[in-house]
């Protein structure tokens, strides 16, 4: 799997934090929505930031961020899923994403560490 697919899947997992954000404002809840839309578009930021690190290290590091932002991200779709805030296809849809995301981060991180 090459960097363009990465690139690929966390800009779109973005782009669907976005949308969740305007809905979640249109519920009238703000609190959760910030947190969701700040880590959610923030795997895609990490994984632009690690194309051009300053090493090996610095690029390990970088995904390894992207990694636990996507791991905070379940824990705030978990938490929207059970307050009411998402209904269960919409969950399951995004939280897949998120899944396949950490799969994929861990896969390169781990080939990265290797090498």
């Amino acid at each position: 799997m090459g960097k363009g697919v990465l690139n690929e899947k966390s800009f779109r997992f973005a782009t669907r934090f976005v949308g969740l954000y305007k809905y979640l404002h249109e519920k009238k809840e703000y609190v959760l929505s910030k947190q969701i839309l700040r880590c959610g578009t923030s795997v895609g930021a990490q994984v632009r930031e690690a194309e051009f690190a300053e090493s090996a290290n610095d690029f390990i590091h970088k995904l390894a961020v992207a990694q636990k932002e996507c791991n905070e991200t379940l824990y705030w779709l978990e938490l929207l899923k059970e307050t009411a805030y998402l209904e269960k296809e919409y969950f399951d849809s995004i939280n897949q994403d998120a899944i396949e995301l950490i799969k994929i981060l861990t896969a390169i991180i781990k080939t990265s560490k290797a090498k």
